[in-house]
């Protein structure tokens, strides 16, 4: 297979965009969620979007090969909350090994189609590993603010079965991303090591954190420089933003990661911020002016979209990026 560092060094390479947004389009209802296999489970299933890599295989397979039509080079797996902590809100901790499994074969097999049509052109498949919905530095109690909700050991146990799942089944690479709490991070990257070991096989990481909001800080408090830092150690690929803000809103926090890393840089803002119903209303070409900036500044060397955004944003992305070199790495002194 293709080195995707020698990519990376020749030019910008193209991340997919938002698997929520694309799922919205089929207005799934909750038999759709069930399928044959949960009808009869006891929670509500609807709005499990990782779940559809189990029972609707089709729209996931669908959703990879729209983005790829539109000049993806990496596409992530239908895994943002494919952990035992995440899928506890549905009870179904026992098929989390499976989730991860399907959804990256799906996803390989999509980009060994799409590899096959164009030779020139690899496409990569990025196991997605999303934060989950506790936070190991926080406490959510505002009354006890010495309680945690979950601990580093769990956190560690969690990813390894998403990792585990992910890399047997065909994923190339592994990003851990959305990261809004460097500590939550720091266990899954943990986590990825043990289970490299496990299996004796490497992956390269890809690693993109999330600013939440004007402050230019994560939600556990750090600068985007001081996350950068706090994950430097982990032999990376990449680093890079991505969800939380839109383009326009991330340039200031973008600039100054790519000033200090010693990796590959990636962007994937979302289409604009949220509008007072939790839409997103940037346009392909909106959205296309101002990720140019990123481009021609030097920025970086992996471009994509997160929230609100379809192959017609990445469309236009691909478009843009093609006319711009990549990021260089920085020359390290001794």
């Amino acid at each position: 297979m293709t080195d995707i560092k020698q990519l990376l060094n020749k030019r910008i390479l193209i991340l997919d965009g938002a698997m929520g947004t694309m799922i919205q389009r089929y207005q799934l209802n909750e038999n759709d969620f069930r399928g044959e296999r949960f009808k009869n489970h006891s929670l509500d299933l609807q709005g499990n979007n990782d779940l559809l890599s189990i029972v609707r295989p089709d729209i996931i397979e669908a959703i990879h090969k729209a983005y790829l039509d539109a000049g993806s080079d990496i596409i992530e797996t239908n895994t943002f909350s494919g952990t035992t902590i995440a899928q506890a809100d549905y009870k179904l901790e026992s098929i989390v090994y499976e989730l991860n499994y399907e959804s990256a074969r799906i996803a390989k097999k999509a980009c060994m189609e799409y590899t096959a049509m164009d030779p020139s052109k690899p496409r990569f498949v990025a196991g997605a590993i999303g934060p989950t919905n506790r936070t190991a530095s926080i406490s959510p109690d505002v009354n006890n603010p010495g309680f945690r909700a979950i601990t580093f050991d769990e956190l560690v146990e969690a990813y390894a079965l998403q990792v585990k799942g992910l890399i047997e089944g065909g994923a190339d690479l592994l990003l851990v991303e959305t990261v809004f709490d460097t500590l939550n991070c720091k266990a899954a990257l943990f986590a990825i090591h043990q289970v490299f070991d496990e299996l004796n096989k490497e992956l390269p990481i890809m690693v993109s954190g999330t600013i939440t909001d004007a402050s230019g800080r994560t939600l556990s408090g750090q600068t985007a420089e001081a996350f950068y830092i706090s994950v430097s150690h982990a032999n990376l690929l990449s680093v890079g933003l991505n969800c939380a803000l839109g383009a326009k809103e991330m340039r200031p926090y973008l600039e100054a990661i790519s000033k200090m890393a010693d990796c590959y840089v990636s962007a994937y803002p979302n289409a604009g911020l949220p509008n007072e119903f939790g839409q997103y209303d940037e346009s392909p070409e909106q959205m296309g002016k101002q990720v140019e900036e990123f481009c021609a500044s030097g920025f970086i060397n992996i471009l994509g979209g997160c929230c609100g955004t379809t192959p017609d944003h990445i469309k236009v992305m691909a478009t843009i990026a093609a006319k711009y070199n990549p990021r260089q790495l920085p020359i390290l002194q001794d």
